[in-house]
């Protein structure tokens, strides 16, 4: 997993999580800086999106997160300024790392699908790039 640098969305990976399956149900754990590539700061969850509403449509200068849709499903659509991919999400023990400076936008949400986000930083507005012409200016600097 590539934490600094240029990144692409290639480095946007899966991560599968500890599952213990037992005849009650099944158990998923995430331990910070062992199962994802960084410390916890922040968690927070979408829920209640309507299903033609998009999340997200933003890149984070320095700030790493892994999604996991625990219900339902979503897709998550990536871009790094020359390449385009979309991940769907549905299983609650995957989630899907994306490093810094790729823009991101969570789409298709199943009704009643919740998606929760771990962060790798407390919220901070100066992080977000939420224009995406200047989110490819700061790509092509990055280089």
């Amino acid at each position: 997993m590539k934490r600094s640098g240029y990144t692409r969305v290639s480095d946007c990976v899966i991560i599968e999580f500890p599952k213990v399956p037992d005849p009650r149900g099944s158990l998923t754990f995430i331990e910070g800086a062992r199962h994802v590539p960084f410390d916890i700061q922040r968690i927070f969850y979408l829920y209640d999106v309507p299903t033609a509403e998009s999340r997200g449509a933003h890149a984070h200068r320095t700030l790493e997160q892994v999604l996991i849709c625990l219900a339902g499903s979503i897709d998550a659509v990536l871009d790094d300024g020359a390449a385009q991919r979309t991940v769907h999400l549905s299983r609650p023990w995957l989630g899907l790392y994306i490093p810094p400076m790729i823009w991101a936008a969570e789409t298709n949400f199943d009704p009643g699908s919740v998606c929760l986000v771990l962060a790798s930083a407390y919220y901070d507005e100066s992080d977000y790039h939420r224009d995406y012409e200047a989110f490819l200016a700061a790509k092509l600097q990055s280089r």
